[in-house]
């Protein structure tokens, strides 16, 4: 009976080709533009999943600022002074701020960090010339203010001026500039060694002082001159940065950096109590995920109120907004075509069974039954949809890539024009790491630690190829198609009755 349900269908096909084949055309344009989607639409998660898992999700400890606002108003029928409320704010900075090594160890003993890091900084003065607009035989700047000097040299109100910033990294992996590159040894190399008292400094400086590899500098504590140590000069480098701070600057910002290890600025600032330090760690986690557990744990484990914790999650997504737009595109375009496709198959099919009632009422009446009939009608649009799904497929094979890459080129070319109005109101461009945050556009970044670095997009291609994972969507995807415009025949079916069909005819 089965058999002869195929051949039966296998005939109707053939005897009304005109109409099988708008319906196989109507498949066919289905199906090319639903493989298109999907390889866009895998290959981007994919391409997603990949490059969050090749990003690290880095938390660093920061001021939480709403909480320092309020310390601003004071309480209701409170006699506090502005000046009081100041000095109270002062204060909680301070101890806020005042994170300890042992603080930092105790927040990275966690099961949602796979490794850590942190600086350590300090204003300290030398028996070398600073760098400065006198240094070169120029005028010292107008109020005494020292262009030379970055955005390190951050001194808390009531401690002493300093000519220098003496920046401790932890590890190398700590040393962020230069493995980003920002900064880049022209002589000698990076100390291996994290316990020997070497350190590195800027050819800018280097230059000012007429100092070479090898050559020693003295560090001097602002506060009690009689503290120094010295240090010797394992390698120079040059700041490949531009800072906002510092563009009216012939120097870089780094200029008065000099950079050694934590274990020797800690050695140094040990043996004056009123030294103060600045200590800014860095914690890896293990993914986006972590990030809400570790931040509850560290508040747990004693981290202060006016501190939070903020990640560069929103820098790492940001690099993905092109291709996740391209993927919301072919997302919603696959919804679009899967609903019409339907729609149109649905109301075709209708169309079909209303001229073949004749048929259906000549075929109840010799006895088939109800199940068989719709079984022939549904084999003859999955017959139809398997064949039109071969062709789909390979138009679809053909025109993926370059789709994809095109549809991936006008949102980089979007993002980008987006971008250069943002500099064309501004009237300027703007420096790495200071391009302000916009929502969807890439480099805006108004939370999390930034390394200084825009990223238009992770992407500027996309290899959407119809794989195994497709062809197999494709078919569910042809087959529920199948199922969904019969039903058009099966309530047919179900709702005619056999004599009355054939009374009508006669």
């Amino acid at each position: 009976m089965k058999v002869y349900i195929f051949k039966n269908a296998w005939k109707n096909i053939t005897r009304n080709k005109g109409r099988n084949i708008l319906i196989g055309i109507i498949i066919v344009v289905i199906a090319a533009s639903t493989s298109i989607t999907l390889a866009i639409s895998n290959t981007s998660s994919k391409l997603i999943n990949s490059y969050k898992e090749s990003q690290q999700i880095e938390a660093t400890i920061s001021v939480n600022r709403e909480n320092m606002r309020g310390q601003m108003r004071p309480g209701e029928g409170s006699s506090e002074s502005f000046e009081d409320i100041k000095e109270k704010m002062s204060s909680n900075f301070r101890e806020a701020s005042n994170i300890s090594e042992d603080d930092i160890k105790k927040y990275g003993d966690s099961k949602y960090v796979t490794d850590y890091y942190y600086t350590v900084s300090t204003g300290v003065n030398s028996s070398i010339e600073k760098v400065s607009m006198s240094s070169k035989g120029g005028m010292e700047p107008p109020g005494g203010m020292d262009f030379g000097r970055g955005r390190e040299d951050f001194r808390m109100n009531g401690a002493s001026s300093s000519d220098f910033t003496l920046v401790g990294y932890s590890s190398t992996s700590a040393m962020i500039d230069f493995i980003e590159g920002n900064y880049k040894i022209s002589s000698g190399q990076v100390f291996e060694d994290f316990t020997q008292e070497q350190c590195l400094i800027n050819s800018e400086l280097a230059e000012a002082n007429s100092l070479s590899v090898g050559d020693t500098i003295t560090i001097i504590d602002p506060n009690n001159s009689d503290i120094t140590m010295t240090l010797e000069i394992s390698g120079i480098y040059d700041d490949n940065t531009t800072s906002q701070d510092n563009a009216m600057s012939m120097f870089s910002g780094s200029a008065n950096q000099i950079i050694t290890s934590s274990e020797i600025v800690n050695k140094f600032v040990e043996q004056d109590s009123d030294m103060s330090t600045t200590t800014t760690p860095t914690f890896i986690l293990k993914d986006a995920n972590s990030i809400d557990s570790f931040t509850e744990e560290v508040k747990e484990k004693g981290l202060s109120e006016y501190l939070t914790v903020s990640t560069n999650l929103e820098e790492v997504e940001s690099s993905l907004s092109t291709i996740s737009n391209v993927k919301s595109f072919a997302t919603t375009f696959l919804i679009i075509t899967l609903l019409i496709g339907t729609i149109v198959l649905f109301v075709v099919n209708m169309i079909n069974i209303r001229e073949r009632k004749y048929e259906i009422g000549v075929l109840r009446t010799i006895g088939m039954k109800k199940s068989m009939l719709c079984f022939q009608f549904m084999s003859e649009l999955l017959i139809i949809t398997i064949a039109a799904l071969v062709i789909g497929a390979g138009i679809g094979t053909a025109l993926s890539v370059p789709v994809s890459n095109s549809l991936l080129k006008n949102e980089i070319e979007s993002s980008q024009t987006q971008m250069n109005d943002v500099k064309e109101n501004f009237g300027r461009d703007f420096a790495k790491g200071n391009m302000p945050s916009m929502p969807d556009m890439p480099g805006g970044n108004s939370k999390g630690p930034s390394r200084g670095i825009v990223s238009i997009q992770a992407y500027d291609s996309i290899n959407a190829v119809v794989d195994f994972k497709v062809l197999l969507e494709l078919l569910g995807i042809g087959v529920l198609l199948t199922v969904i415009s019969s039903s058009s025949s099966m309530i047919a079916i179900e709702r005619f009755q056999p004599l009355e069909i054939l009374k009508e005819r006669s």
